[in-house]
């Protein structure tokens, strides 16, 4: 049968990608600097290898003779999965996708000391390339789907998503998110707190990490955990890999980090085994993706339920102090204050960073904005929005996120997107389940959690498209009214 060769197709190129994500972890964690052209090299001839197979000539006879094919419905499910996989790559050239592969692994390496020197203009030798094959990228997925480029780009990672309905999503976040900011910073001014004093040792973070993500239900398993300059989640669900970053003078930024990877992984962890090597099997969008990090690390580890059961792990490890406290914990993990770098901001300025980052890269794939003009709309937007000035410093602006040094443009959405999902989401679960404060009482509260995560998301995996994941799994289409009602329960 046609579709059994795809399938046998389809685990192969899997097998290669796990090679390809344990490569590229180790390039993040462990490669010493004069590895990397080598390396670059070795995952751009990785790279046009899987291109190849999954664009031979024989691909499109056997999705032909597939789809005449008597397929139950999961294998019509996955048969609709590899196409759309299989129709993405086929628009490319094998070389476009060698020329992108080794852009981005050189930039993205380049990048890592050209951040901490704040150096811009050496950045740009690197990105003017990789932002030239992403245009020619978005202008041949443009007209091979009649999609807006940027729209092309965005809909590999949020397939079915468009800048119209994100525009709608984002006026509508902006015509109450900027009040929101201020009633709640203006309520915090008389709520005092205490910032804990280090140094904290690093050991002694990584070893708070790893009990809670233990606490979270990793599988140590079938994972691990180490530093990078960027924290994030890679590897594949047999072999999870996520990564944070440590200060000694503040424990808590890098432990909701880890505990934001750790949604990562379980989504990865507990997608279904029997279909793992297959697109069905796999997660459904970065959005998705997306929301099961920010419901681990914001509507979970943020309540005040969860910190009462943090708190006493991190007076075990760093001893006993008023800002160690159940109380003070909290304020700390709940403070909105207006910040210069995305990873660091809270649940409710943390929007404001992806649209501007969503505006900025629409203009830089369209043509409408070019690489050398990013600082000064950077620093426009961030006036704007945060009231903040970023001129000068590009390490803490337009230098400090990895995703545009290897062309991931379309990703930021993503995360805002993840956002509304997660407060959906969590209001269905508790809805069905009892609040969070309820909830994380009970001995097994934490097991009822994601045992309504795995079935609902995690092991649906890609059977679904997005919008009816969602509507099964909420019983509504997603509603960012859910992203409000949250932030103003929890702040207001």
């Amino acid at each position: 049968m046609s579709y059994q060769k795809l399938t046998a197709r389809f685990t192969q190129l899997h097998h290669f990608a796990h090679l390809g994500a344990i490569c590229g972890w180790d390039r993040a964690t462990m490669m010493p600097d004069g590895g990397n052209e080598a390396r670059a090299a070795a995952l751009a001839e990785l790279s046009v290898l899987m291109h190849e197979r999954l664009t031979a000539a024989e691909m499109a006879d056997w999705f032909a003779a597939a789809s005449e094919e008597p397929l139950s419905p999961a294998q019509s499910a996955s048969l609709r999965e590899m196409y759309r996989q299989w129709q993405q790559a086929s628009v490319l050239p094998a070389d476009l996708v060698q020329a992108k592969s080794l852009a981005g692994s050189r930039c993205e390496h380049a990048w890592r000391e050209q951040r901490s020197n704040n150096d811009w203009q050496g950045f740009l030798a690197n990105f003017r390339q990789v932002v030239a094959l992403s245009r020619e990228e978005a202008a041949i997925r443009g007209a091979a789907s009649g999609l807006r480029p940027y729209d092309s780009l965005l809909d590999l990672y949020e397939p079915g998503m468009s800048s119209d309905r994100l525009d709608t999503l984002f006026g509508e976040l902006k015509s109450w998110l900027p009040d929101l900011i201020q009633r709640v910073v203006t309520r915090q001014q008389s709520r005092s707190y205490q910032a804990p004093q280090g140094p904290f040792a690093i050991d002694k973070q990584a070893a708070l990490g790893r009990e809670v993500m233990a606490l979270l239900g990793f599988d140590f398993q079938r994972g691990r955990q180490d530093v990078s300059v960027h924290p994030f989640c890679g590897g594949v669900p047999t072999d999870v890999r996520i990564t944070t970053r440590y200060n000694e003078a503040d424990f808590t930024q890098s432990l909701m980090g880890i505990i934001h990877e750790t949604g990562h992984a379980r989504y990865e962890q507990g997608l279904p085994i029997e279909t793992l090597s297959l697109p069905v099997g796999q997660a459904r969008s970065m959005g998705i993706h997306e929301s099961q990090s920010l419901f681990f690390e914001m509507q979970l580890a943020r309540h005040s339920a969860f910190i009462a059961k943090l708190a006493p792990r991190v007076r075990t490890c760093f001893g006993n102090s008023p800002a160690l406290s159940d109380e003070n914990l909290v304020r700390l993990y709940t403070r909105v204050k207006p910040g210069l770098i995305r990873v660091d901001a809270d649940e409710v300025t943390y929007p404001t960073h992806i649209m501007l980052r969503y505006e900025i890269e629409q203009q830089l794939i369209e043509g409408k904005l070019e690489p050398e003009q990013i600082p000064e709309l950077w620093a426009t937007r961030m006036q704007e929005y945060l009231g903040l000035d970023t001129r000068g410093d590009y390490r803490n602006g337009c230098l400090q996120d990895i995703h545009w040094t290897d062309g991931s443009f379309g990703y930021f959405p993503s995360y805002t997107l993840g956002a509304m999902y997660a407060a959906q989401f969590s209001a269905a679960l508790q809805r069905e389940l009892g609040d969070f404060s309820t909830l994380l009482r009970c001995e097994d509260g934490l097991g009822a959690i994601f045992g309504w995560l795995s079935s609902r998301i995690w092991q649906q995996a890609s059977q679904l498209d997005t919008d009816a994941l969602v509507q099964q799994a909420t019983g509504e289409s997603l509603n960012p009214v859910h992203f409000r009602r949250h932030l103003e329960a929890r702040y207001l």
